[in-house]
This record gives C-alpha cells, sequence and structure tokens, in this order.
C-alpha cells in the first residue's frame, strides 16, 4: 500500500507529507484547494506524462516521492524484470521534474526511467478519476472487463501466439502474391547477381592479402637492401666479423673461466643463450630475403583483383563477408521464386492452418466470454441496484467480428437506466453521475481479479447526492476492507466513513499562495465535515450533524 507521499515545490504545494493508512482515506477541502495536485503528484511517480507547468511559481524543480509497502508478488515480480530487488516488501519511488532540465527517476535509489515507473506502477496504484469514467464509452476497451472477470490471461496467450503466427504467413503469402512479369524480372536480376559473386570467387581474407602482396611489391628493393644489410651486420663479410662471430668469442672467452669463476657461470649461460636466439634471428632474416626475392605475382594482376572486389563491393557490401552473405541470401530467394508454385502452395496450406487453429481458439474464447458476460452483467446490476439505480438494465452485447488480437468478438455494455426503455451504448445515456456509480460498481465486481493493494478514487461522488451518496461511501468502505482506497470527495456521507481524514486546505502568506495536506482528528473532522454540510457559516446544528454522522459511522462499523 501506499505508505508515504512527499511533495515538493507541486503548483501550490510548497512542500508537505502524507501518512496514509490502511483502510479508507477520505480527502477533502474547498474548491481550488489543490485535491487535484495530490492526485497529479501520484500520477506523477507513477511514470503518468506530467508537465512543466506543474513546477511551482520561482522553483527550479518539482520532486515527489512515494513509499509503499508490503506491494504485492506481482509487483515484485515486475520489479525483479526490471533489475529491482526489494526483501522487506517496501519501495521508494521518486521523480525529480526540471524546469529546464531532464527529470530524474529513482527506484530504491538507482535511476530509473519514467517507462519503467510506468510499467511497476501500475502493480501498485489503480486511480479512478473522472475521466477513467469515459473509458465506458469507448467500446473497444469493454472486452477488457469480461477478460478480467474470465481471467482468460492463459487462453489469450494462446491466442495471441496462434494469431501471430497466422499474420506471419499471411504477410508472407501477401508478399508472394506479385504478377508473373514481376518475379521473372525478379528471377533474372538474382540470377545475374548470383552469378557475378560467383564468378569472382572471393574468400574471406582475400582482399588484406592482396593488399599485402602489392605492397610487398611495391617495396622489393627497400625490402631486399634492409635484410642483406641485417644479414651482412649478424654474420659479416670477407672483410670483417660480424655480431654473431663476435658474440661466439665473447661466450668462449668467457666459458674458459666458469671452472676457475663460478659466479661467470650465470652470464656465460646468457651470453650463450642470447648467440642462439641471435643464430635463429639469422636464419629467419635469411629465410624472408629468399622469400622477398621470390617471385610474389604479377602487380598489374594483382591490381586487376583489388579493383574487382571494390567495384563488387559498392554493389553488395563494403567487405567480403558481407558480399558473402549477400550472395547465399540471394541464392535462397532464387531457389524460393524459381520453385513459387510449390512454395506457394505449402504456404498456403500453413496460412490455412494458422487460421483454423487461431479461429478454434478464438471460438473456444468467444464462448468462455459469453458465460462470463452474463455473470458480469448480473454482477455490475446487482451494485448498481445498491447505488441507487434500482431500475438499471445491463446488457453485454456480444457480437462475431473478424480475426483481431482479441479474438473475434465485438464486445459493447449496452444500459438502460429508466422502466421500458431498450439498453443502448453506454454514451447515449448514462449521465455524469451515472458514470461514476457504474465505473464504481465495475472496479467492485473486478476487485478480487487483480494485485494492487492501492484504489484511488478521483471525485467519483460527481453527479450524486443524498442515498446514492451514502451508498457509494460504503461500496468505498466495503472494498477497503481487502484494500487500501484513498479517495477525493466533495460528500459529507462519503468523508464521514473514512479511516483517516486529511483535509486539503489553501492559505496566502506573503503575496504567495500555500497548499498543505493534514490528517484531522476527532474535532478536525467534526469541523470539515461541518464546513461541506453548511458552506460558509457553520452553526451549531452543522456541527451537531457531523458528530452525528461519525458517530453513526463508528457505531454501524461501517
Amino acid at each position: 500500500m501506499l505508505k508515504n507521499l512527499y511533495i515538493e515545490n507541486i503548483a501550490v504545494i510548497e512542500k508537505t507529507s502524507v501518512d496514509f493508512t490502511n483502510g479508507l482515506n477520505v480527502m477533502t477541502g474547498e474548491t481550488g484547494a489543490g485535491k487535484s495536485i495530490v492526485i497529479d503528484s501520484i500520477n506523477a511517480v507513477l511514470g503518468n506524462r506530467t508537465s512543466r507547468d506543474l513546477i511551482r511559481n520561482g522553483s527550479d524543480s518539482a520532486f515527489v516521492s512515494a513509499e509503499f509497502d508490503e506491494i504485492s508478488d506481482k509487483a515484485v515480480e515486475v520489479m525483479k524484470e526490471y533489475g529491482f530487488e526489494t526483501d522487506d516488501g517496501v519501495v521508494i519511488i521518486q521523480r525529480e521534474i526540471g524546469a529546464n532540465s531532464k527529470g530524474k527517476c529513482r527506484i530504491n535509489g538507482r535511476p530509473t526511467t519514467v517507462s519503467v515507473l510506468k510499467a511497476i506502477g501500475t502493480y501498485l496504484i489503480n486511480i479512478h478519476g473522472q475521466h477513467e469514467s469515459y473509458e465506458l464509452m469507448s467500446p473497444e476497451l469493454h472486452i477488457t472487463y469480461i477478460n478480467k472477470l474470465g481471467d482468460f490471461d492463459k487462453e489469450l496467450e494462446a491466442y495471441s501466439e496462434a494469431y501471430r503466427e497466422y499474420k506471419k504467413l499471411q504477410s508472407e503469402l501477401d508478399k508472394a502474391e506479385f504478377d508473373e512479369a514481376e518475379r521473372n524480372r525478379r528471377i533474372d536480376l538474382l540470377q545475374y547477381q548470383v552469378n557475378e559473386l560467383e564468378q569472382a570467387d572471393m574468400y574471406v581474407g582475400e582482399y588484406e592479402e592482396l593488399r599485402e602482396q602489392r605492397n610487398i611489391i611495391e617495396n622489393k628493393e627497400k625490402i631486399a637492401n634492409a635484410l642483406n644489410d641485417a644479414r651482412e651486420l649478424l654474420n659479416g663479410n670477407e672483410e670483417s666479423d660480424g655480431a654473431l662471430q663476435q658474440l661466439e668469442r665473447a661466450c668462449d672467452s668467457v666459458g674458459e673461466i666458469t671452472d676457475v669463476l663460478p659466479d661467470s657461470e650465470q652470464v656465460y649461460k646468457r651470453i650463450q643463450s642470447a648467440l642462439y636466439e641471435l643464430e635463429d634471428c639469422f636464419e629467419e632474416i635469411s629465410g624472408l630475403a629468399e622469400n622477398a626475392d621470390a617471385e610474389v605475382g604479377n602487380i598489374e594482376e594483382i591490381e586487376d583483383r583489388i579493383d574487382l572486389i571494390q567495384r563488387l563491393g559498392r554493389k553488395y557490401g563494403a567487405t567480403i563477408e558481407e558480399m558473402l552473405d549477400f550472395l547465399e541470401n540471394a541464392r535462397k530467394e532464387l531457389e524460393y521464386l524459381e520453385k513459387y508454385e510449390e512454395n506457394r502452395e505449402q504456404l498456403m496450406r500453413d496460412c490455412r492452418k494458422a487460421r483454423q487453429k487461431a479461429e478454434a481458439l478464438a471460438d473456444e474464447l468467444s464462448k468462455k466470454r459469453r458465460e462470463t458476460a452474463e455473470k458480469f452483467s448480473d454482477r455490475v446490476k446487482k451494485e448498481m441496484t445498491f447505488l441507487d439505480m434500482p431500475n438499471v438494465e445491463l446488457v453485454v452485447s456480444q457480437k462475431k467480428c473478424e480475426l483481431n488480437h482479441f479474438g473475434c468478438d465485438d464486445i459493447e455494455i449496452l444500459i438502460s437506466t429508466n422502466v421500458g426503455e431498450e439498453p443502448k451504448p453506454v454514451a447515449k445515456i448514462a449521465s455524469g453521475g451515472e458514470l461514476s456509480r457504474m465505473m464504481l460498481a465495475i472496479k467492485n465486481v473486478l476487485a478480487d481479479k487483480d494485485d494492487i493493494d492501492t484504489l484511488i478514487f478521483d471525485e467519483v461522488d460527481t453527479g450524486i447526492s443524498g442515498s446514492a451518496a451514502q451508498k457509494v461511501g460504503m461500496k468505498l468502505k466495503e472494498v477497503s476492507k481487502s484494500r487500501q482506497v484513498l479517495c477525493v470527495t466533495h460528500l459529507a456521507q462519503i468523508a464521514a466513513l473514512g479511516d483517516s481524514h486529511f483535509k486539503i486546505q489553501k492559505n496566502v502568506s506573503d503575496g504567495k499562495t500555500y497548499t498543505s495536506v493534514n490528517l484531522l482528528d476527532h474535532e478536525g473532522r467534526v469541523n470539515e465535515l461541518a464546513r461541506i454540510i453548511g458552506g460558509v457559516e457553520i452553526t451549531q446544528t452543522t456541527l451537531d450533524y457531523a458528530e452525528e454522522m461519525l458517530k453513526q459511522s463508528a457505531d454501524n462499523n461501517i
């Protein structure tokens, strides 16, 4: 659950820290006090899109930190996928928004990205605001409710795999369906390319060898002179001894005294070793000289070969490895096109088989959805009836459609709120208050189908009052028994049911606006409820009524 929220320099909030509790946490305050800022701050720390306009005037940056504890196993699993560990179930997410610089994100002190915050935050908090009610007016999203209630993850995974395979084969088949003239033109081009590369008969490393040979030929005289000088210096000539002869004499001289001067034994061995090494060097230089004297190759032939490789490289690849890869791919495509009819028929069979498999899985999923849709309708209708919509009729329309990522179902929730009216699309029927209650009903029906520990309802009381408000509050209280609930509300009936009550208050000091979030004690709650009930003028009657509301809530253990 969300244990602590720290906000710094967000809009009119300069600095505040809020410690939330288990159960139902309600937040109230006058219009414009900054209730939405708290929700915006939570959205920011969950990786949702934010604007630099959120930064408090005069500040260089804004900062939000959220501490969660006892997070779900699913949230732990997702964190591990992104490389974050939590041994004690505690997660601290931080986000800094810079006015003139790139923002920073951290999870448990380690840097991360906004996209990772969003991926992990999805499993920590579910926020339902007024804009989310409009999900109900997007029929393409209705299928997700049925999938979640039916717990169809395995079925969807199996179908999705089959659908992807079918679409892949269909794409290959579509590519193969070009006219005969185009296919023949492609065959001619491939044959030319294959022949040109095969005739070149290149091998990996050849280009480097050719350049080395060319370099040797161009510097043949220089190489011969250098090697001959080295041989003469080592082995001497008719007029003088070389280094080998002189080193050999030095070795003999020291060797004569090793029996009388034991300390000379080590230096004698070193000179002897150097003599052997120098003799090896002489032999190797002699071999290099002989090779240099040999015919390395015809310079014109080498130049022609280098030119050929460079010319082919401009068409088929920067290196011989790339050109040989091109050749291999061209051979495969040529073989495929030359066996076009045979390959096409096999591809059609494979594609047909893949579609049949996808259709079978989609049909099976569709049957399960139909059964689940009935349960969904009954349960949501029951919830909405409790929420003071006794005449509601709710139907899940399910029509067969072309295969898509979700199967073969076109699903839309239809609703009627008045007796005698045919159920119609939600967008054509429901008011704002009805949308809020309908979404609350759906959330409650699906509550045990997700692992999210914290639910936030932002002004779910829009458009309702009286007994409907009381029942919405009771439903929120019911949901809060199994998970943490945060609720921004304008209604005293709902606020009175909170386990913890926070007042969001705006003050002006030295020409600046400051918003604070404070946990109310009993007296504070009475005064706040009285303010909500009575408006500007708070009388003893409203105070007594507020006290009675809190007492009833406690006595009934709602």
